[in-house]
């Protein structure tokens, strides 16, 4: 396995030394370089990668204000000659904090920040199947005036509105105040899939598939471009 990273920097020269590091390390694959936030942007939206290196100030989108626009940003380090927004970057939850001009030594410490951190993460994904297929075959969610029971089977999506989440299942639905990460942790991710910034599909459940949208009963869900790539691979291992 590699770390997929893209660099994002104004400053030219500051791509080609970090550039020059990523090569030293086997296990960290260069996705794509960025002179602008913007650029990144657009790139984030319609391919994942694992950990974006990432100047701090920089023309038209800082670092900052990308990683609050992202819906979710992979892991990220900060690659800046400014001290004064560590503060910041760690409420972020930032791998590290990289001071320029960034020697090799500390570069190669917050890599390997970045692998333990995506180690971790598979790991806890791994028991999270294990436990929820092998044991769990519902869930409770929490109402406005009860914590209500749902059987996983019976959900056919849950959507994000506003301020609150709704469960659609077969015979109800269900709001909550809960978030999609809180549920999301409780259902198989094996049976269950994010394909919008705000939807997650039960994946049995689908009807059919529209250009773009999928059909689960009458309701009609957007695929969006952050996740079509994904679903598409999915659909594409169903077929074989």
């Amino acid at each position: 396995m590699k770390i997929r990273c893209i660099v994002i920097d104004d400053e030219p020269l500051a791509i080609e030394i970090i550039e020059s590091y990523i090569e030293k390390i086997p296990y960290v694959e260069l996705a794509g370089k960025f002179s602008n936030a913007i650029d990144a942007l657009q790139y984030l939206k319609s391919n994942k990668v694992d950990l974006m290196l990432l100047d701090i100030q920089m023309p038209e989108l800082t670092g900052i204000q990308l990683m609050k626009v992202l819906d979710n940003p992979p892991q990220v380090i900060f690659t800046t000659a400014y001290d004064n927004y560590a503060i910041k970057s760690y409420e972020l939850d930032a791998v590290d904090y990289l001071l320029k001009p960034i020697e090799f030594d500390r570069f190669l410490k917050a890599i390997e920040k970045s692998w333990k951190r995506i180690e971790r993460g598979q790991s806890v994904e791994v028991n999270k199947v294990e436990q929820t297929s092998s044991k769990d075959t519902f869930i409770f969610i929490k109402t406005e005036h009860r914590v209500q029971r749902v059987e996983i089977s019976e959900i056919l999506y849950i959507e994000g509105m506003k301020n609150y989440l709704r469960v659609v299942t077969r015979t109800d639905k269900f709001m909550t105040l809960q978030n999609f990460k809180s549920i999301c942790e409780l259902l198989p991710v094996n049976q269950f899939m994010r394909v919008h910034k705000s939807f997650v599909i039960a994946v049995d459940k689908i009807d059919s598939i529209e250009r773009s949208r999928i059909r689960i009963g009458k309701q009609l869900i957007p695929i969006g471009d952050t996740y079509k790539k994904d679903f598409d691979q999915l659909v594409k291992v169903k077929q074989e």
